[in-house]
C-alpha cells in the first residue's frame, strides 16, 4: 500500500525553492516562536497550500484524486471525500445533497446539532423519532425500523432517512432492516457514523453502515483511528444520491484552502487501518474486554453492558465504557472533574449519570491500570459540592415544528422564560456535555423543555448551554409571529 497525497506532501515540503505563496509563515521561516518551541518547527515545513503537484480538492485531482480512491476501496464506497471541516460538514453535506426546501426528513430525536445546520441550509423538515431509551442509565440507544416504517407510512414526502450509529456510547442501530426500509420506498439512508471509523476492520467489531446497505455514511477518522483532529471522510455508495449534489454541498460547506496537514494524515490513517487494521484493533479490544473484567468488580460503579440484539441496540462497540457513577453519590459532571484534575484521567463525554470513556489502539495497559485506579479513588476524594443533585428528567420529545430554515430568517424578539411556552424558538439551545438540542429553531416551545433546561442549570460550570443569546436563560429569542 501507498500514501500518495502523504508522499507529495513530503517531497514538495523539503524542495528547496523560494515561497511567494500563502501561508504566510513560508514553511516556518516567520513563524511565531512560541509555537516553534511549542511544536518543532518540522511540522511547519508541511504546512502547504494547494501546490500543482497536490491536485485539488474540490473537485478532487492529482495525487487528491488518487488519495480519495484509495480511501474509497478500503472503506467499501463507490465514492469518498476527505473532509477538513470534520463530520460535521459531511452530515450538513448530506443534507443538503438529499434534500431541498420543504422535503422533509427522518431524524432522531437525539441527533448531533450539526444536523440542525443542515436543516436550516437546505430547508429540509425534520420528522423526528424518539429512540429506545435505557432509563436505568439515562442513556438513549437508537431509532427502530418499525418507528421508521411506521412515520414512512403516514407520510409521502419524506426524502431521507438520517440514524447515528454508532452512538457515543457505541450503540449500533439495526442498519441492514433500516436500509431495506428506506430502499423499499426509493429513498437513502444516510448514517452519522462518526465514531464507528473502525467498523469492518475486524471481525469483533461491527460491520461498517456501507457493508450493510447504508447510501452515505460520514465517519471520523480522528475519533477512533489515526487521523488528526477535524481529519474525517464522507462516503458514497449506489444511485440513491447525486455523487454532484455532495461535490457541491461540500464546495459550499468546506474551506476553499483546506489544511494540507489534515488531509495528509487522512491519507496515512487510511493506510494504517488497511494494512495493521486487524492487529491495532486487536490489541484495542484486549485493554477493552480488561478494563470491563476490573470494572465489574468495583463496587457502586454499574457497567453499561446491554444485551445485544434488542430494540434500538442491534450491536455495542465494546471499546467504547459507560459506567454510572450516580450510586457514588456523584454526577458524571463531578467524576468527571475530580478524575481530570486529581487523578490524571481524562473521560471522553460525561453526562448527569455517567462517564463514557474511548478505548482505542492508542492507549496501553498503562491508561487502563491508571482509570482502575482512579475509579477505586473515587469515592474517597469526593468533596463536599460534588453531591449528585435532584435528578434530571429524561430528555424531552421533539415538539412540533414549523421549518427551521423559516425561522432562521425571521425576525425574532425575546421573551422571559415563563412566558415563552407554546412559541416557537429562534434558537439551538445546545446543552453540552453531550451536545444533543432540546430547542431548536421553528420548534414549538414545551413545558417539559423548559423544564429540562433549568434542570440543566442546576449543574452549574459543570455544563454549558450553547446556542442561547442570555446563558442565564432568563429570557429566551422567540420568533416574531
Amino acid at each position: 500500500m501507498n500514501t500518495p497525497f502523504l508522499d507529495a506532501l513530503k517531497k514538495s515540503g523539503n524542495r528547496p525553492h523560494a515561497a511567494f505563496y500563502v501561508p504566510g509563515h513560508k514553511q516556518g521561516k516567520g513563524i511565531s516562536e512560541k509555537l516553534s518551541e511549542l511544536w518543532g518547527e518540522k511540522v511547519f515545513r508541511y504546512d502547504l497550500p494547494e501546490l500543482p503537484e497536490f491536485g485539488n480538492l474540490l473537485p478532487a485531482t492529482g495525487v487528491m484524486k488518487t488519495a480519495q480512491d484509495l480511501a474509497a476501496k478500503t472503506f467499501g464506497a463507490d465514492q469518498s471525500w476527505f473532509l477538513a471541516n470534520g463530520s460535521t460538514s459531511g452530515v450538513m453535506a448530506a443534507i443538503l445533497a438529499t434534500c431541498k426546501d420543504g422535503d422533509k426528513i427522518i431524524l432522531p430525536r437525539t441527533v448531533h446539532s450539526c444536523a440542525i445546520g443542515g436543516l436550516i441550509f437546505s430547508g429540509a423538515i425534520p420528522i423526528f423519532i424518539n429512540p429506545v431509551y435505557d432509563s436505568n442509565f439515562d442513556l438513549p440507544y437508537t431509532i427502530t425500523p418499525e418507528a421508521v416504517e411506521q412515520t414512512l407510512s403516514q407520510d409521502d414526502d419524506i426524502k431521507a432517512i438520517l440514524v447515528v450509529s454508532p452512538t457515543y456510547q457505541g450503540v449500533c442501530a439495526d442498519i441492514p432492516t433500516l436500509a431495506n426500509l428506506a430502499h423499499s420506498y426509493n429513498i437513502p439512508l444516510i448514517v452519522d457514523a462518526a465514531h464507528g471509523a473502525h467498523f469492518g476492520f475486524h471481525s469483533q467489531f461491527p460491520p461498517s453502515p456501507l457493508a450493510l446497505g447504508a447510501d452515505v455514511v460520514i465517519q471520523s477518522l480522528h475519533k477512533t483511528l489515526g487521523a488528526l483532529t477535524q481529519a474525517s471522510l464522507l462516503h458514497l455508495q449506489g444511485k440513491r444520491v447525486n455523487p454532484a449534489s455532495i461535490e457541491f454541498a461540500l464546495q459550499c460547506l468546506q474551506s476553499s484552502s483546506p489544511s494540507h496537514l489534515l488531509l495528509a494524515s487522512l491519507d496515512a490513517a487510511r493506510e494504517q487501518v488497511e494494512t495493521q487494521g486487524n492487529q491495532l484493533l486487536d490489541s484495542a479490544l484486549a485493554l477493552s474486554e480488561e478494563a470491563r473484567s476490573q470494572i465489574k468488580a468495583l463496587p457502586n460503579i454499574n457497567l453499561f453492558s446491554p444485551a445485544c440484539p434488542q430494540a434500538g441496540c442491534q450491536e455495542l462497540d465494546r471499546t467504547r465504557i459507560t459506567i454510572d457513577v450516580s450510586a457514588l453519590g456523584l454526577t458524571g459532571f463531578a467524576a468527571d472533574e475530580i478524575l481530570h484534575d486529581q487523578l490524571a484521567v481524562t473521560a471522553e463525554l460525561p453526562t448527569a449519570k455517567t462517564l463514557t470513556f474511548v478505548v482505542t489502539f492508542g492507549n496501553f495497559i498503562d491508561d487502563i491500570n491508571a482509570v482502575i485506579n482512579g475509579l477505586r479513588q473515587l469515592k474517597q476524594e469526593r468533596g463536599h459540592n460534588t453531591v449528585l443533585s435532584p435528578q434530571i428528567s429524561r430528555l424531552p420529545p421533539i415538539g412540533q415544528f414549523i421549518s427551521p430554515r423559516a425561522t432562521f430568517f425571521a425576525s425574532e424578539k425575546a421573551l422571559p422564560l415563563s412566558e415563552t411556552v407554546g412559541k416557537i424558538s429562534a434558537e439551538l439551545l445546545c446543552p453540552y456535555p453531550p451536545g444533543i438540542p432540546v430547542l431548536m429553531p421553528g420548534e414549538i416551545i414545551t413545558k417539559e423543555a423548559i423544564k429540562y433546561l433549568q434542570e440543566m442549570l442546576t449543574f452549574g460550570n459543570q455544563i454549558s448551554i450553547r446556542g442561547c443569546s442570555d446563558s442565564s436563560l432568563n429570557q429566551l429569542q422567540v420568533m416574531d409571529e
